[in-house]
């Protein structure tokens, strides 16, 4: 049994590595705006190596940062802060919502792009649910199954445009509206955060719990199955760029084709979309 808190490092809790201090900066659904990446990118040319690190969950990483004590210095702070990527101070480390990433620009049976959007409003909203571990995860497949077996604490798999069944930790729960889909997700998250406890021993994850959260369910027989990582190259809704190793150089950065907004992907790449839309 683990008796301490998990170290996941965000801006104001950075990780101290060999070369200096390393920040992950929460994507909710990879989501990227060029202008975001912009400024990460200058701010990794002035305080960091100059590369911007991919992860498998599809959020960014900095390293080689300078501080003291353990903590960024203000102007790095700042900068990090400048890029729109740290939207919650109180929440940044909880804000793990991984999002099939075409979902919105092909396929899938619903654009899950506002249910996102609202669950990370409804994590941060809620005092309580800061305290959730920083590896506590999210998982919403739009039906398309290319994340249905990403291991996850609560999440959803689309059934139709209007429907989508829980994930528990490993189990099936309720079949829900998708309208209705952040609020049950947010409520799992409350659950949990009331269950687990606070002391240094309390779980990381809802599999840990001794006791299960909610009824589990059968398997929906309109579950996808899994159709496994988006491949490289052109595909429905626009191209699906490689970065080797998950470290985006500047010069990788400024050969990706112009848009409005990229979708970092949980594969070590990024999806471009063909078209310009508008973000829900």
């Amino acid at each position: 049994m683990r008796a301490r808190a998990d170290r996941c490092p965000g801006v104001l809790r950075p990780w101290l590595a060999d070369d200096g201090l390393l920040v992950r900066l929460r994507l909710v659904g990879g989501r990227l705006p060029v202008a975001a990446l912009e400024r990460l990118l200058r701010a990794s040319a002035e305080f960091a190596d100059g590369s911007i690190y991919l992860t498998k969950r599809a959020n960014l990483q900095l390293r080689g940062l300078p501080g003291h004590g353990g903590q960024l210095t203000p102007d790095v702070v700042a900068a990090l802060a400048s890029t729109g990527l740290l939207p919650s101070r109180s929440h940044e480390l909880v804000r793990n919502i991984l999002v099939s990433p075409q979902t919105g620009y092909a396929g899938g049976r619903v654009d899950l792009r506002p249910v996102s959007a609202r669950l990370d409003a409804l994590l941060c909203g809620d005092p309580r649910l800061a305290r959730l571990p920083g590896r506590f995860l999210f998982v919403l497949d739009d039906g398309r199954g290319d994340l249905i077996d990403r291991a996850t604490d609560a999440g959803l798999v689309a059934l139709s445009a209007t429907a989508a069944q829980l994930r528990i930790g490993e189990d099936w729960g309720a079949v829900v509206a998708i309208a209705e889909a952040a609020e049950r997700l947010a409520a799992l998250a409350a659950a949990f955060q009331a269950a687990r406890g606070s002391g240094p021993d309390a779980p990381w994850h809802i599999r840990e719990l001794p006791n299960p959260l909610a009824p589990v369910i059968a398997a929906d027989p309109r579950l996808p199955a899994p159709s496994g990582p988006l491949p490289y190259g052109p595909v429905p809704g626009g191209t699906h760029v490689p970065v080797p190793g998950g470290v985006l150089t500047p010069e990788q950065a400024r050969s990706l084709p112009a848009h409005t907004e990229l979708v970092v992907t949980p594969w070590q790449g990024v999806f471009i979309p063909d078209a310009q839309e508008t973000n829900p």
